[in-house]
């Protein structure tokens, strides 16, 4: 009985941690949204109802196959504020 008490306190901690809610960014404004990218490195940022990205302050936080894009969100005070860069694959410029 003591194990399944166990297991069911640990699932409750790891739903919880995956039904987290993202920071969405037209409720902040454009400095608290770029603050928060660059002061966590990276972030997953909701944009939209059902959009949502990971941005980063610099290159050092993608793969090493990836570059960086410069990415603009809609916030509370600007409808297009830098929040930093996107990671992506160094081949997709050049697919088709």
């Amino acid at each position: 009985m003591r194990r399944v008490a166990l297991v069911l306190v640990a699932l409750s901690f790891a739903s919880s941690a995956l039904a987290q809610n993202r920071p969405f960014t037209p409720s902040m404004t454009c400095a608290q949204a770029r603050g928060l990218v660059f002061s966590r490195g990276a972030v997953v940022l909701g944009t939209g109802t059902y959009t949502y990205d990971r941005y980063v302050r610099d290159r050092s936080f993608c793969e090493i196959n990836e570059t960086i894009e410069p990415r603009y969100v809609p916030t509370r005070d600007t409808p297009q504020c830098f929040a930093g860069y996107v990671c992506r694959d160094s081949d997709y410029f050049f697919n088709d």
